[in-house]
């Protein structure tokens, strides 16, 4: 496998001013990997989000999206990513179906195609009789699972999740969890998957510990992921 393939992120550094959000940050994530971003709140997550969908840009450090480096040929890049962010941007006065055929045109993807991978999404997430309800009628979990059907429907290769589970109930997290995981498993997408809740990590993923802007660990989680997270963050428990 190409090691240009996936993700690849390479001695980014960040400042707000005189503040280092960001400091040699550097990690890849290959294609069918799902890799958890683990950091406390305030660890610079939002911030490497924000260089990876190009809302800031940085010139220390190079991001390399499916081969293409993002600084030099950021629209390819960005055509190749698919976001989730923290907070909701579903438009709840559109139908579920509207939602994803609004989305997909602002791809470019019309017409029979546009239907076509919509009602794809729409079966995969079980919500094909859901399709004319107006978004507002979903509970929060099939609301966040309908933003990930939206964020693939151009067919991303990379997909990156900010907090996606923030104000889920337990159950629906690891449904949510569970449903990406899969994604990365029989689809092989790469999966950047932010959080700062251990227990959303399993042992089999790629684990990514970010802190104060540094990557204190970067390889397979294993097993003790909340013990190592404390041991190297100094958090408390």
């Amino acid at each position: 496998m190409n090691m240009r393939d996936g993700l690849s992120v390479s001695g980014v550094s960040y400042s707000y001013g005189s503040r280092r959000a960001l400091a040699d940050v550097s990690f890849h994530v290959p294609p069918g990997r799902f890799c958890a971003l683990l950091g406390p709140n305030g660890a610079g997550k939002s911030t490497l989000f924000s260089l990876l969908t190009r809302l800031f840009t940085t010139r220390e450090g190079r991001i390399e999206v499916a081969g293409h480096d993002l600084s030099k040929s950021p629209r390819a890049a960005l055509a190749r990513i698919g976001v989730v962010f923290q907070q909701p941007t579903l438009d709840l006065d559109l139908t579920v179906r509207r939602n994803l055929l609004y989305f997909a045109a602002l791809h470019g993807i019309s017409g029979r195609e546009a239907h076509s991978r919509s009602e794809e999404a729409l079966d995969r997430l079980g919500m094909a009789e859901r399709a004319d309800e107006p978004a507002r009628a979903l509970n929060g979990g099939h609301r966040r699972r309908m933003e990930i059907a939206r964020a693939l429907i151009h067919r991303p290769s990379v997909l990156l999740l900010d907090e996606p589970t923030v104000g889920l109930d337990a159950a629906t997290r690891v449904a949510i969890t569970d449903h990406v995981h899969r994604l990365a498993a029989e689809d092989g997408l790469t999966v950047l998957w932010a959080t700062h809740l251990t227990d959303e990590v399993r042992p089999a993923d790629q684990l990514v510990i970010l802190h104060r802007g540094q990557v204190l660990h970067d390889g397979e989680a294993g097993e003790g992921v909340t013990e190592l997270f404390l041991k190297l963050t100094g958090a408390e428990a």
